[in-house]
C-alpha cells in the first residue's frame, strides 16, 4: 500500500465542535482505561495482519522501458490525541517499535505521529524521533480549536513549535498534507495543517460534531470521495494512491470519512485480502474510482435515486445535500448485507466461489 490512516484511540483532550467522530472526547477513570485498553490490546493484532511490504509502484513516474519504480509508503498514526499520556506511553510509543520492526527488513516504512500540537514537547520530539518516526504532522491550526481562533493565535502557535523541531534537526515540510505524495521528501519532518479553506476538509464533512452542529458547508459539487484519502484508489493496492483506513476496534475503511459500514477488520482479518476479496464489487469499485454517484447502478439504484438519496435537512433543519449522505444509505439499505457476506466467504476461505 501507498498509505495507512490508523485512529489508534478515541481518547483526546479536546472535544472540538467541528470533529467529524463523536467517539473523540476526553474520557476519565474506568472509562478512560477502557478506551486504552481497547487501543494497546487490539494494536498487535492489527499489525499482523497488515500488508508484508509497505511499498507501492508508482504509476506516475514509470521508467523509459515502462517499468514502476517501487517506493517506500507510509503509515499515519492518528486519534484522538495521539501524544495523549496514556495513549502515547502504551500505545503510540510500542506501535511506532512495532511497526518500524515488521518493515525493517522488507523496504521500511515512513511513519507519520499527527497530533492537535497542543501536548508537543522536546522531550516528546527527542521520544518519537529515537524510535525512527518520519513526521510529525500538526492538525490542530484552524479557527475550530479552542484558542486558535484567528492568524495572530495560530502563527504564535506554528512559531513556538517551529522553533522546538528546528532545535530537533526536523525540516519543514515542502508540499501541503493534501498532495499525495508529500511523504516523498526526506525526513524528519513536521508539518501543519487545519480544517481551514484551502483544505481539502475546509467544508467538513457531515459527520460527528460537525454534523450536529450544522458546521457542514459542502454541497453536492463537493465530492470528497474523489480526493486523496476520500475512497480514490483505494482498492488498488501495490500502486500508488491506495490507502485505506483503520480504527482502534480494527475496523476497516476506504476513507477518512467512513462509510456506513466497515469493509472488514482486521483483528482477525488481514487487510490484503479483504480488499482482494471486494475487488470487481461495482459499488465499491465506484468509490475507488471516485463516483460515489454511481455505486448504485448494477443494484437498480440509477444516478437520479442516489442524488435524491444524497439530500437530507441538517440538524437545524436545513436543506442539505452531499454524496456522503447517499453514500451512506446505500451502504445502510443495500451494501451491509453484500459487505458480510463477503466477510463469510473470506472466513470460509472462498473467493468468488474458488477455494483459496
Amino acid at each position: 500500500m501507498e498509505s495507512l490512516y490508523w485512529v489508534m484511540s478515541w481518547a483526546c483532550h479536546r472535544k472540538c465542535k467541528h470533529c467529524y467522530e463523536d467517539k473523540f472526547r476526553p474520557y476519565v477513570r474506568d472509562r478512560l482505561g477502557e478506551v486504552v485498553e481497547e487501543a494497546r490490546t487490539n494494536f498487535p493484532l492489527i499489525v499482523n495482519n497488515l500488508p508484508g511490504r509497505m511499498t507501492y509502484l508508482d504509476l506516475e513516474a514509470p521508467r523509459p522501458d515502462g517499468s514502476l519504480p517501487e517506493k517506500t509508503g507510509r503509515i499515519i498514526l492518528s486519534g484522538g490525541e495521539s501524544l495523549l499520556d496514556p495513549i502515547r506511553l502504551a500505545v503510540t510509543y510500542p506501535l511506532i517499535e512495532a511497526l518500524i520492526s515488521r518493515y525493517r527488513h522488507a523496504s521500511g516504512v515512513k511513519i507519520v505521529v499527527q497530533t492537535t500540537g497542543d501536548l508537543i514537547t522536546e522531550e516528546i520530539i527527542d521520544d518519537l524521533l529515537s524510535r525512527g518516526i518520519y513526521m510529525i504532522s500538526v492538525s490542530g491550526i484552524d479557527d475550530f480549536h479552542v484558542g486558535m481562533k484567528g492568524p495572530d493565535r495560530q502563527r504564535a502557535f506554528r512559531d513556538r513549535l517551529t522553533a522546538m523541531f528546528d532545535r530537533a534537526g526536523l525540516k519543514a515540510s515542502g508540499l501541503s498534507a493534501s498532495t499525495r505524495n508529500w511523504h516523498e521528501e526526506d525526513g524528519p519532518l513536521y508539518s501543519f495543517f487545519g480544517a481551514t479553506p484551502d483544505s481539502w476538509i475546509g467544508k467538513l464533512w457531515p459527520r460527528g460534531r460537525a454534523w450536529s452542529n450544522g458546521l457542514s458547508t459542502a454541497s453536492l459539487a463537493d465530492n470528497f470521495c474523489n480526493r486523496w484519502s476520500g475512497g480514490l484508489n483505494f482498492l488498488q493496492h501495490g500502486y500508488s494512491g491506495s490507502e485505506v483506513s483503520i480504527e482502534p476496534t480494527g475496523d476497516l475503511y476506504p476513507c477518512c470519512v467512513k462509510t456506513k459500514v466497515p469493509l472488514g477488520n482486521l483483528l482477525d482479518e488481514k487487510l490484503i485480502d479483504i480488499l482482494e476479496s471486494l475487488a470487481g464489487e461495482p459499488a465499491l469499485e465506484a468509490i475507488s474510482m471516485g463516483h460515489p454517484e454511481r455505486m448504485g447502478i448494477a443494484y437498480d439504484w440509477s444516478l437520479e435515486r442516489f442524488l435524491d438519496r444524497s439530500r437530507t435537512k441538517t440538524p437545524q433543519g436545513k436543506d442539505y445535500a452531499n454524496l456522503c449522505i447517499g453514500c451512506d444509505a446505500f451502504h445502510e439499505e443495500v451494501l451491509g448485507p453484500i459487505l458480510q457476506k463477503a466477510k463469510i466467504n473470506r472466513r470460509s476461505r472462498t473467493y468468488l466461489g474458488v477455494p483459496a
